[in-house]
């Protein structure tokens, strides 16, 4: 064991990290940082799959072997397979970083400081021109993505790709480290509602798979995501991700200034129930410019009590996730993984909004003649 800087890896343990694993040093593997020497016998186990990965032994690196919460019970199909370490984002002038880029805890003290106000922000000329950019640049990032969202690739391969991108547009990817979560993105694979944390699961022949980025350029966060059809997708299962992308464009139809935050829920819900599906209320729609998250929140829901009304200058997400079955979620052990109480499927799209004077601006449409999203033309294959 040899001398690092970082955070254990242990699975519950936040401990600052004094020691790197010697494997992972010899064949190249960066990161692996263990706090103690019974930090790192007791994760032996799981955390030797990651160099049987690295060196191309596939056999033994399926999620037969790896169970990290043996008496978790699953609500569907899905397993957790072992994870890439954290990346570390270049230091950098050209690349702008969040307060929670370094922070042992990933805490963002600029988010803290307005905990609990429903004041919405007005952003000016310069402020909205840098929203402009860093949405532009989101955008380029998830294209990227959607390039390799295929039946065999690994949602690991995917932040690898995002993570890249990013670096590439002088961006830092905002999930990294945000409240300690461990990758460039989140990748939320079929029962996953969001947050799904990439690994080295391949993605299979009728999965869907939800990508979601954020990237912070130059002060502002761009906030985008989508759901991509993998392979020979069932017909009930396009249904839900078309009905879903209807969810979010008929809630942006009533996006002005006067009009209500609460009223988005009531636009989705309809249409979502309309067609048998369920619209998850755990997780929201929210204030963005150079705060990740902060006011307004957007819930999805119908007769929800959001508060405030719209006016021009602001910048919030709408992010419906409609599920086939129940409304209700759960969380996986890792504090992140949000699925469906039931294991059934759900899918989400995500867009960053701009309020006009007289309507709104999609900052994060995709640059396309029509915009379509993704997964549109994956249809016509």
């Amino acid at each position: 064991m040899s001398f690092a800087l970082g955070m254990c890896e242990t699975p519950g343990c936040k401990s600052v990290a004094s020691l790197q694993c010697p494997t992972c040093l010899k064949i190249g593997i960066q990161g692996s940082y263990f706090c103690s020497q019974d930090c790192f016998k007791g994760s032996w186990k799981i955390h030797k799959v990651i160099h049987e990965i690295a060196k191309g032994d596939t056999k033994k690196s399926s999620s037969d072997e790896y169970n990290p919460w043996p008496s978790y019970h699953f609500t569907g199909k899905l397993r957790p397979y072992p994870t890439h370490p954290k990346r570390q984002v270049p230091e950098t002038p050209k690349i702008t970083r969040p307060d929670y880029a370094d922070h042992p805890k990933g805490i963002p003290i600029s988010e803290q400081a307005v905990r609990g106000s429903s004041q919405i922000k007005i952003l000016d000329d310069e402020e909205i021109e840098g929203m402009r950019v860093a949405c532009k640049l989101g955008r380029e990032v998830l294209d990227e993505a959607a390039k390799v969202c295929d039946v065999g690739v690994t949602t690991a391969e995917i932040d690898r790709v995002v993570y890249e991108a990013c670096i590439e547009r002088d961006c830092y990817p905002s999930p990294l480290n945000y409240h300690q979560f461990p990758a460039s993105c989140c990748t939320s694979v079929n029962e996953v509602i969001c947050h799904g944390i990439p690994d080295t699961r391949p993605l299979q022949d009728g999965d869907i798979c939800n990508v979601d980025v954020t990237v912070y350029h130059n002060g502002f966060h761009g906030d985008l995501n989508e759901t991509f059809l993998v392979g020979n997708v069932k017909p009930e299962i396009k249904k839900l991700v078309e009905v879903t992308y209807e969810c979010l464009a008929k809630a942006i139809e009533i996006v002005k200034p006067g009009e209500k935050y609460k009223e988005i829920g009531n636009i989705i819900q309809k249409h979502a129930q309309a067609h048998g599906f369920s619209v998850v209320r755990s997780y929201c729609g929210h204030g963005i410019h150079r705060l990740f998250h902060t006011a307004p929140s957007v819930p999805h829901y119908a007769k929800n009590k959001a508060v405030g009304v719209m006016k021009a200058g602001h910048c919030f997400t709408i992010e419906p996730m409609i599920s086939q079955g129940t409304w209700r979620d759960e969380m996986w052990p890792d504090h992140w993984t949000a699925v469906t109480a039931d294991g059934q499927w759900s899918a989400q799209f995500e867009q960053t909004l701009l309020v006009t004077e007289s309507g709104c601006d999609i900052l994060t449409k995709r640059r396309t003649t029509d915009g379509r999203p993704w997964f549109m033309d994956q249809l016509k294959k």
